[in-house]
C-alpha cells in the first residue's frame, strides 16, 4: 500500500510500539491529529445550524459587532499560526520526497492543523457577531489539547537531542508558543466576560454608535481582517454601480470621529496649557495637536516603519531566487536543516509574496490612520475657529483687523494645509530611515560603487526641492492673474447687453485676452517646472544605475552577477520614491508652520466684552444680581442654562406680559462706548427705553444711532458706564440690522429663524411686510432657497425679510435699525402702520426704531434725538415741541421736504414694482428656457442640476472618450503625435536598458576576451542610459505643453463663442453657470488635466511594459494573466463609479460648510442679539461632520482600491516567480539574468497598478469640465456679417435720423411667440418721440429691434434709406446710441467708460462731461479722466452713474438716441438734468424715449402707445390727451 500513514519502509515495522508508545514518532504525529479532528467535529454542526438559521433572518444588524477582549491579538496569532502550518506542510512534503515510501504522518497532521486553525477563526468571528460567548468553550478546549499534544512532540524531539539546526524542531517549538498564547487569550476572555465558571456573567452592550442605525462608517467596529482589507466597503462600492451614492447612504460618523468629540479633545489640551504653563504666554497649537492626536500619529508611523522595512524583502528575495536557481536540491533523510529552507527558490517565492502582501497591508493601514487623524484634526480646528468667530469683537470686524477674506482663508486654506501636513508627516521620520537602510543594503550588495550611485541621488535631491518651491511660487502668480481675468469676465457678462448695443464686445474681449495672455505665460512657466520635476523623478534612477554599474565594471575585480545586479536595480527603484516625496513633505511642513502661526494669531485676537451683564453676574450692580438669583453664580452653568431657558421658557414668558410692572426695559447710565480705538464713539449717554412702547432714535447720518443700539446689545467696548436690562428682557432681542443679512436657506427658514412655525403668526408677519407678492413670484414660493442659487433678491426684498424675521420672533424687545432705508414710500407706510403700530404694539412689545423718516415721529411714544455721538434730546414729541422749539422747527422743514419727495415718489411706478418686474423677468426667462431649447441643452441642464435617477448606469460608467479626443485635438495634432511617439520610445529604451543589463550580467564569466567584452557592454549601456534620460526630458515637456496648448485654445474659443452669443443666450443661461465655465472648469483644464494625463500614460505604459517583459521571460505567465486581468477590470470598474460619486459628495458638502462660516461672520451682531449661538454651532458641527463623512468614505474607497490592486500585484509577482522557477529547472539553461529582469519588473507593477485606476477615475471627473466647456462651444453666434459690405455704407450714415418701420414682427427666439406684431411707424429726422405702455407691452423689445438684437422675422426697419437687417452688426450698432435703464460702468478709468475705442480727443470727452453736469466732479477726482472707477462703478452714486451713461451716449455723435426707461432708477434732480440735456444737446438728433413715467413725454413731438405688442394709439400728445377714453389719457390721469 503506497499511501500508508506511517509509511512501510522495508525492514522496519512502522507500527511497533515496543520501545514505549510515545517513542514511536508516527504515533506522536497521530496523537497530534486528535485536537484538530475534535475541533472540526464540534464546530461544523454549530456553524451550519447558525448559518442556516441566520440566512432566514435578515442580515444581522451591525450593532452586534462587539469585540471580545483580545480580539486583535487573536487575529494576529491565528494568522501567524496559519503561516507556521504552511511552513510545516512544506517541510513535511519536502522531507517525504526523501523517503523510500510515502509517509503521510509527515505532513497530514500539519494539513489538518491548517484547516482547524482556519475553522477556529471563522467560528470565532461568527460567535462574536452573534455575541454568544458560551460557545467559545469549544475553542478553549481545542487550544489546551493542541498545546499538550505539541508539547509531547517537542519533548520527544528534545530527548532525541535534536536542536535548532533542524527545521522541524523550530516549527514545533513555534507552534507550542502560539498555542500557549492563544490559550492565554481565551482565558482572558473568560476572566473579563465571566461567561463560564462564574455565577454572574457580565452583560455587555455594543458600543453606543452601533445602536444608532445611521452610522455607516464601520471601520472602527469590524474585525481585523475586514479592517485591513476594507471588506466592509464592498456593498457600498459595488452598490454604487446600480444607483448613485447619496448622502443618506453614507450616514453619520461614529462618535469618536465627530467634530464635537475632537473639538473637546483639542480644546482641553489647548486650555490645559493656559493653566499649567505661565498664563500670559499664548498656548502652542502644535503642543495641543500633539496631546490630542499624538497617539494616532505614532500608531501610523509604526505601521509605516514596518511597511518600509518589509519593502526591502523584495530585492533580497529576488537576489536569493536568482542566485539559487541552480543549487543542487538535496535534503537530509528525515529532518531538513533550517538554512536549507531559505535556499529553496519556491520557498523564497512564497516568502516574497507574503512579504509584499504584509508590506502593502501595513502601508495602507498607515495611510488610513493618518488620514483619519487628519480629518479629525480638521473637524476640531473648524469647531475652534467657529467658536472664536462667534466671540469675535465687532470692532475687530469693522475696524478691518479681521476681514471676512481672512476668516474664509482660515477655514478653506489653513485648516486644509494642516490636514495635509498630518497626512504626510509620518513620511518626515520614515523616509530618512528608508534611505539609510537602502544605502546600507546597496553597499552590502555592490561595495563602494553603490555609494557613488547613492551620491548621485543625494546630489540631485536639493534640485528637486528648489523646483518644488519654484512651482509653489508660480502657482501663486497664476492664481493672481486668473482672479483678475475672472473679474474682467464677470464684468463683461454683467454688462453684456450694453457692450453689444454699443458694439464694444471685441474691445472688452481683448482686455480679457490680454490678462489671459499673462496667465498663460505664468502657466507655461508652471508647465516648465512641472515637466522638470517629472523629468528628474524619472531620470534620477537611470543616472544612479548608470553611475553605479559603470564604476562597478571598472573598479571591482568581481564580475557583476545577475542576482546582485537586479537586487540593486530594485533597491534603486525603492530609493527614488522617498527622495521625490521628501521635497513635497518639506514644503508642506513649511506651509503648516505658517498656517499654525495664522491660526494662533486668530485665536488670540480680541473677543467681545465679558458677558457679565448678559449672564447676570455680580459686577454689574446689585439689582441685576438679585434678579438672577435662580441662576447659579458660575458662568458655565449660566451659559448652558441660558440656552435651555431660551428653549423652554418662551411659552411661559408670553403670559408674563400684562403683569409687567417695571416701566423701563433698558437703561444706560453715563455710557462711554468705543469701537476699539480709545476714542469714544458715543459719549455721555443717559437714556431709558420705556417698556412696551415705541421709542424712536433720530439724527443725521453718522451721528451714532446704530452704534447706540449695538452698545445696548453689548457689541461695543464700554469705557465706562452701565447698561441695565430689566428682569425678563435680556434673553434675546429681535434685531434687524441696517445692512440686511440673510441665511442661505429658504425664505421661510429666514423668517422663522429657528423659532417654531406658527401658521397664523407667519401669515400675519408676511402681510405686514407685504412680502406675499414677492413670494408668489419665486419659483417655489417661500420654500425657495435664497442666496447661493443665483436668485438674488433686491435690496428692498432682503430688507423686508429681515424685518419680518424680527417681527416673527417671540421676544419682548425689538430693535429695528433703519428698516425703511431700502423701501419705497408705500411699503414704508404699510410696514409702519401694520407692522410696527399694530402688530408689535398689540403685543405690548418694546420697540426701538432708528429712522430717517421724520414724518413717523408723531407715532412715537418716546424720542431720542442724537447728534455727533451724544444724546441731544430725549422725551415725547410734546416735550420737544415745548422745550426745544428750534429742533422742532428744523424737523418740520425736513418733514415738508420729505412730503414733497413723497408726492414725487408716488408719481413714479414705485420702486418695488420695478424690483418685482426684474424678478419676474429672471424667472420668465428661465421657465421659457425649459420649454424651448434643443435636446442637447436640455440634457446639459439636467446634468448640471444633479445626476437624476434616470441617468442610467451606462452613462455613468463610461469615460468620455469623445471628450478626451476633443481635449487632445485642442492641443494640436503635432503635440499629440510627439507625445505618443516620445512616450513609446522612452519606455522601449527603458526596457532595452534592463534587458541589456540582464544579457551583460548573465554572459559567461569564463570567457578569455572578458575585458574587451566588458568595455563594449559598458559603452552600449552608457549610450542607452543617455538616450533614456533625453527621452524622459522630451516626454515630460511634450505632455505639459500639450496641456498648455489645449488650455489656450479651449479658453479662447469659449470666450469668443460666449461674447458673440445672441442676447437671448444670456437671458436663459444663469450667470453663475457661465462663470463656472470660466472659473472652476477652466482651472481644471489649465492645471489638473495635464498632470493626470501624464501620470496615467506613464503608469499604464509601465504596467504594460512590465507584463510584456514577464511574458517574454516566462510565456507560461500569460495563462495566469487572464484571471488577473478579469479581476483587475472589475475592481477598476466598480471603483471608478463609486469614487466619482464620493468625490461629488465631498465637493457638494464642502460648499455649504464654507458658506456657513462666511454667513456667520457677516451676521455676527444679529446672531448674538437673537442669542442663537448654540443653534449655529450645532449647524456648523452637522455640516462639518457631513463633509468629513464624505471625505472619510472617499479615502476609505481609495484604500479599498489600493489594497486590492496591491494584492493583485503580489499575485503577479508570485506567478512570475513560480513560472520562472519551473521553466528554468531544465538542464544548464542560463537564464538567471532574464529571471531577475522579470521579477524586478513584476515588483514595479505592484506600485503602478493602483495609479492606473486612480488616474482613470480622476481623469473621468476632470473630463467633465471639458464636456461642460464643450457644451457652450456649440452655441449659435449672432450673425455679424450682414448682406451689405461695410464699404457700401456711407461714412456718416445715418446723417438725418429718419426711421421708417414697416409691418415689423419680432420674437426673442424662433420657438417663442412674437412680442411685436405688425408694427408700423414713421419718425422724421430730429423728432422727439415717446413710447409708453404697461409692463410687457413690447416697449423695450422695440428699442432692441433698432439694434437688431432680436429676431426680426417679418417686416423691416429702414433708417435713412438702409434696411438695418442687411447691415453688418458692428456697423449698425456703432452708429446708434442708447441709454439703458440700469446704468452700467466698468472697472478701469473714466476714459475707458466713455470711449473704450480711444478715438476721441480729451476736449470731446470734457465737453460730454460738461453737458452731463459731471465736469466739476470729475475734475476734482485724482487723475481727472484717468480717475479710477471701481467694479460696477460702486464709487459713484446711482444718479452719477446714469449721467455718465448720458455722457457716453453724447460722446458717440450719432443722430439717433434711444432712451430705454433711463429715468426709472434715479432721483428727481438727476432726471431734470437728463431731460434738459436731451432738449438742448440733442436738439438736432432723433430721440426715442421709452417712458416709464408718462409726464416725461408730455413735451414730445410724437407719442406711441403700445399694448400687447402692437400700437394702439399714435399721434401728438395734445391730440391724444383729448380722447377721454383713450389709453394715453388714462395713463396721464393715473400719473397726476
Amino acid at each position: 500500500m503506497a499511501l500508508s500513514f506511517c509509511g512501510n519502509n522495508k525492514g522496519s515495522n512502522a507500527y511497533s510500539v515496543e520501545n514505549g508508545v510515545l517513542n514511536n514518532g508516527c504515533f506522536v504525529d497521530a496523537l497530534n491529529l486528535v485536537p484538530h479532528v475534535f475541533l472540526l467535529f464540534i464546530t461544523f454542526p454549530i456553524l451550519f445550524i447558525g448559518w442556516g438559521s441566520q440566512s432566514s433572518k435578515v442580515q444581522i444588524h451591525h450593532n452586534t459587532w462587539l469585540h471580545f477582549p483580545g480580539h486583535n491579538l487573536r487575529w494576529i496569532l491565528t494568522f501567524t499560526l496559519l503561516f507556521v502550518h504552511v511552513c510545516e506542510i512544506a517541510e513535511g512534503i519536502v522531507s517525504n520526497t526523501r523517503m523510500e515510501s510515502n509517509h503521510l504522518h509527515l505532513f497530514m497532521p500539519a494539513l489538518m492543523g491548517f484547516i482547524a486553525a482556519t475553522t477556529s477563526v471563522v467560528y470565532y468571528h461568527n460567535i462574536e457577531t452573534a455575541n454568544f460567548p458560551k460557545l467559545l468553550l469549544a475553542l478553549f478546549i481545542y487550544w489546551i489539547l493542541a498545546f499538550i499534544t505539541k508539547m509531547i512532540k517537542l519533548w520527544k524531539f528534545a530527548e532525541e537531542s535534536l536542536g535548532v539546526k533542524e527545521l522541524r524542531f523550530c516549527i514545533t517549538a513555534l507552534l507550542v508558543v502560539l498555542y500557549g498564547l492563544l490559550m492565554a487569550v481565551e482565558i482572558n476572555v473568560i476572566r473579563v466576560r465571566k461567561y463560564v465558571f462564574f455565577a454572574n456573567p457580565q452583560r455587555v452592550k455594543p458600543p453606543e454608535d452601533l445602536q444608532d442605525l445611521g452610522v455607516r462608517f464601520l471601520q472602527p467596529f469590524v474585525n481585523l481582517l475586514s479592517k485591513a482589507t476594507y471588506w466592509w466597503m464592498n456593498p457600498l462600492i459595488i452598490g454604487a454601480h446600480k444607483r448613485p451614492i447619496e448622502l443618506k447612504k453614507i450616514g453619520k460618523l461614529p462618535i469618536a470621529m465627530r467634530a464635537l468629540t475632537n473639538y473637546m479633545r483639542l480644546k482641553d489640551s489647548y486650555e490645559e496649557q493656559r493653566k499649567t504653563e505661565d498664563p500670559e504666554k499664548s498656548p502652542s497649537i502644535w503642543k495641543s495637536m500633539y496631546r490630542a492626536f499624538g497617539g494616532s500619529i505614532l500608531l501610523s508611523s509604526t505601521f509605516r516603519y514596518m511597511a518600509d522595512l518589509l519593502g526591502f524583502a523584495g530585492p533580497l528575495c529576488i537576489s536569493g531566487i536568482v542566485g539559487n536557481l541552480h543549487t543542487n536540491m538535496t535534503f537530509g533523510v528525515f529532518f531538513m536543516s533550517s538554512n536549507e529552507l531559505l535556499k529553496n527558490t519556491s520557498v523564497l517565492a512564497v516568502l516574497l509574496f507574503l512579504a509584499l502582501v504584509l508590506q502593502r497591508t501595513f502601508l495602507q493601514a498607515s495611510y488610513y490612520v493618518t488620514i483619519e487623524t487628519g480629518i479629525n484634526l480638521r473637524g476640531a480646528l473648524l469647531a475652534m475657529i467657529y467658536n472664536k468667530i462667534l466671540r469675535l469683537s465687532t470692532s475687530n470686524m469693522s475696524m478691518g483687523e479681521m476681514t471676512l477674506g481672512q476668516i474664509n482663508n482660515l477655514v478653506a486654506i489653513e485648516t486644509n494645509q494642516l490636514m495635509w501636513f498630518l497626512f504626510l508627516c509620518p513620511n518626515l521620520w520614515a523616509m530618512p530611515v528608508q534611505i539609510i537602510m537602502g544605502v546600507i543594503l546597496l553597499y552590502y550588495l555592490l561595495g563602494n560603487s553603490a555609494l557613488i550611485g547613492a551620491g548621485v541621488i543625494l546630489l540631485l535631491a536639493p534640485v528637486q526641492y528648489l523646483i518644488a518651491t519654484k512651482l509653489a511660487d508660480t502657482q501663486k502668480s497664476t492664481l493672481d492673474y486668473s482672479t483678475d481675468r475672472l473679474k474682467k469676465t464677470t464684468e463683461i457678462l454683467k454688462g453684456i447687453k450694453l457692450l453689444k448695443l454699443y458694439a464694444w464686445e471685441n474691445i472688452f474681449c481683448d482686455r480679457v485676452e490680454e490678462t489671459r495672455g499673462k496667465e498663460l505665460t505664468s502657466l507655461k512657466t508652471f508647465a516648465l517646472y512641472t515637466s522638470m520635476s517629472i523629468f528628474l523623478n524619472a531620470a534620477i534612477p537611470i543616472a544612479a544605475v548608470l553611475a553605479t554599474f559603470v564604476t562597478h565594471a571598472y573598479i571591482e575585480e568581481v564580475r557583476l552577477s545577475p542576482d546582485k545586479a537586479f537586487a540593486s536595480l530594485a533597491l534603486f527603484h525603492i530609493l527614488v520614491t522617498p527622495l521625490f516625496l521628501l521635497s513635497t513633505v518639506v514644503r508642506f511642513a513649511v506651509k503648516a508652520l505658517v498656517s499654525v502661526q495664522k491660526l494662533s494669531e486668530f485665536l488670540q485676537s480680541d473677543e467681545i466684552g465679558d458677558d457679565s451683564w448678559r449672564n447676570g453676574e455680580m459686577p454689574m450692580c446689585l439689582e441685576v444680581g438679585k434678579k438672577y438669583k435662580y441662576h447659579g453664580d458660575t458662568k458655565v452653568i449660566n451659559r448652558k442654562d441660558r440656552y435651555r431657558m431660551d428653549n423652554y421658557e418662551q411659552p411661559m414668558r408670553r403670559q408674563l406680559r400684562p403683569t409687567e410692572t417695571e416701566d423701563v426695559a433698558v437703561e444706560v447710565n453715563d455710557g462711554f462706548f468705543t469701537w476699539g480705538s480709545n476714542l469714544s464713539t458715543l459719549t455721555d449717554i443717559n437714556i431709558r427705553i420705556p417698556t412696551g412702547q415705541l421709542t424712536m432714535i433720530v439724527g443725521q447720518v453718522g451721528c451714532g444711532k446704530s452704534s447706540l443700539l449695538l452698545a445696548m446689545l453689548g457689541e461695543m467696548q464700554t469705557i465706562s458706564g452701565k447698561v441695565y436690562w430689566s428682569n425678563k428682557n435680556r434673553y434675546s432681542v429681535a434685531y434687524a440690522a441696517q445692512k440686511s443679512w440673510l441665511l442661505n436657506a429658504t425664505v421661510e427658514e429666514n423668517i422663522t429663524f429657528g423659532s417654531p412655525f406658527n401658521k397664523q403668526r407667519y401669515k400675519a408677519v408676511i402681510d405686514t411686510c407685504s412680502l406675499q407678492p414677492d413670494i408668489d413670484l419665486l419659483p417655489f414660493g417661500d420654500q425657495t432657497e435664497i442666496g447661493e442659487r443665483g436668485i438674488n433678491l433686491s435690496g428692498g426684498q432682503r430688507q423686508r425679510i429681515c424685518v419680518a424675521r424680527a417681527l416673527y420672533q417671540n421676544t419682548n424687545i425689538v430693535f429695528l435699525d433703519d428698516p425703511f432705508s431700502a423701501l419705497d414710500i408705500h411699503l414704508s407706510d404699510h410696514l409702519m402702520q401694520e407692522g410696527i403700530l399694530k402688530f408689535l404694539q398689540d403685543d405690548k412689545r418694546t420697540v426701538v426704531l432708528v429712522t430717517h423718516k421724520l414724518q413717523y415721529l408723531i407715532h412715537a411714544d418716546w424720542i431720542i434725538a442724537m447728534k455727533d455721538g451724544s444724546v441731544l434730546r430725549e422725551g415725547t414729541l410734546k416735550d420737544i415741541q415745548t422745550h426745544d422749539v428750534e429742533l422742532y422747527e428744523h424737523w418740520k422743514t425736513l418733514m415738508n421736504r420729505q412730503d414733497q419727495e413723497l408726492e414725487k415718489e408716488t408719481e413714479m411706478e414705485s420702486q418695488t414694482t420695478l424690483e418685482r418686474k426684474t424678478l419676474r423677468r429672471a424667472f420668465y426667462s428661465r421657465e421659457a428656457k425649459n420649454h424651448i431649447d434643443d435636446e442637447d441643452e436640455e440634457e446639459e441642464v439636467e446634468e448640471d442640476d444633479d445626476d437624476n435617477m434616470s441617468t442610467t448606469t451606462s452613462r455613468r460608467s463610461k469615460i468620455q472618450w469623445k471628450m478626451c479626443c476633443r481635449y487632445l485635438s485642442s492641443g494640436g495634432f503635432l503635440m499629440v503625435f510627439l507625445m505618443v511617439s516620445s512616450k513609446l520610445a522612452k519606455h522601449s529604451v527603458m526596457v532595452a536598458i534592463d534587458y541589456w543589463l540582464a544579457a551583460w550580467t548573465s554572459s559567461n564569466p569564463h570567457n578569455q576576451s572578458l575585458i574587451a567584452q566588458h568595455r563594449s557592454c559598458v559603452s552600449v549601456f552608457i549610450i542607452l542610459c543617455g538616450a533614456a534620460i533625453a527621452l524622459c526630458l522630451i516626454t515630460s515637456l511634450t505632455v505639459e505643453f500639450l496641456g498648455v496648448a489645449a488650455a489656450t485654445n479651449l479658453h479662447h474659443n469659449l470666450l469668443n463663442k460666449i461674447i458673440h452669443a445672441p442676447i437671448r443666450f444670456f437671458d436663459v443661461t444663469p450667470l453663475g453657470q457661465i462663470l463656472n465655465r470660466f472659473s472652476a472648469d477652466t482651472n481644471i483644464i489649465d492645471q489638473h488635466i495635464p498632470p493626470t494625463l501624464e501620470s496615467l500614460t506613464r503608469s499604464t505604459l509601465l504596467c504594460l511594459s512590465a507584463i510584456g517583459v514577464i511574458a517574454f521571460v516566462t510565456p507560461t505567465f500569460l495563462i495566469a494573466l487572464v484571471p488577473l486581468a478579469v479581476a483587475f477590470y472589475f475592481i477598476q470598474k466598480y471603483f471608478r463609479v463609486a469614487s466619482k460619486d464620493l468625490q461629488d459628495l465631498d465637493d457638494s458638502t464642502q460648499l455649504p460648510l464654507l458658506c456657513h462660516f462666511s454667513e456667520t461672520a457677516e451676521g455676527l451682531t444679529t446672531i448674538r442679539a437673537f442669542r442663537h449661538e448654540a443653534r449655529f454651532k450645532q449647524r456648523m458641527l452637522e455640516l462639518t461632520d457631513t463633509n468629513n463623512t464624505a471625505y472619510l468614505f472617499l479615502s476609505a474607497a481609495n484604500r479599498w482600491l489600493e489594497v486590492r490592486t496591491d494584492y493583485l500585484g503580489a499575485v503577479i509577482v508570485l506567478t512570475a516567480a513560480v513560472a520562472a522557477i519551473w521553466s528554468t529547472s531544465g538542464p544548464d539553461v542560463d537564464q538567471s539574468g532574464l529571471v531577475g529582469l522579470g521579477l524586478t519588473y513584476a515588483l514595479t507593477v505592484t506600485n503602478y497598478l493602483n495609479w492606473v485606476v486612480r488616474n482613470l477615475a480622476d481623469l473621468e471627473v476632470q473630463m467633465a469640465a471639458v464636456k461642460k466647456v464643450n457644451s457652450f462651444l456649440s452655441t449659435e453666434s449672432e450673425n455679424y456679417e450682414g448682406s451689405m459690405d461695410v464699404s457700401q455704407v456711407p461714412e456718416d450714415w445715418p446723417q438725418h435720423g429718419e426711421i421708417k418701420i414697416h409691418d415689423l414682427c419680432v420674437r426673442y427666439d424662433s420657438m417663442l411667440k412674437p412680442v411685436l406684431k405688425q408694427v408700423n411707424a414713421h419718425i422724421n429726422p430730429g423728432q422727439k418721440v415717446g413710447i409708453c405702455g404697461r409692463t410687457g407691452s413690447g416697449k423695450s423689445s422695440l428699442s432692441l429691434a433698432f439694434f437688431n438684437m432680436v429676431d426680426v422675422f417679418e417686416g423691416k426697419i429702414v433708417i435713412d434709406g438702409i434696411d438695418i437687417c442687411k447691415l453688418p452688426l458692428q456697423t449698425l450698432r456703432s452708429r446708434l446710441s442708447i441709454i439703458l435703464q440700469d446704468p452700467v460702468l466698468f472697472s478701469g478709468s473714466i476714459r475707458l467708460n466713455l470711449d473704450p475705442e480711444r478715438t476721441c480727443t480729451d476736449d470731446r470727452l470734457w465737453e460730454a462731461l460738461e453737458i452731463a453736469q459731471l465736469k466739476n466732479m470729475v475734475k476734482a477726482l485724482p487723475g481727472g479722466l484717468d480717475a479710477v472707477v471701481t467694479e460696477g462703478g460702486e464709487n459713484f452714486s446711482v444718479g452719477q452713474r446714469q449721467l455718465f451713461c448720458l455722457a457716453r451716449a453724447f460722446v458717440r455723435k450719432s443722430s439717433i438716441l434711444i432712451m430705454d426707461e433711463a429715468t426709472a432708477s434715479i432721483d428727481m434732480a438727476t432726471e431734470n438734468i437728463l431731460q434738459k440735456v436731451v432738449m438742448t444737446a440733442f436738439a438736432d438728433r432723433t430721440v426715442v424715449t421709452i417712458a416709464h413715467r408718462v409726464h416725461t413725454i408730455l413735451t414730445a413731438d410724437l407719442v406711441i402707445v403700445m399694448k400687447r405688442g402692437s400700437i394702439m394709439e399714435y399721434g401728438k400728445p395734445e391730440i391724444l390727451m383729448e380722447q377721454e377714453d383713450g389709453l394715453f389719457a388714462s395713463f396721464v390721469k393715473a400719473d397726476m
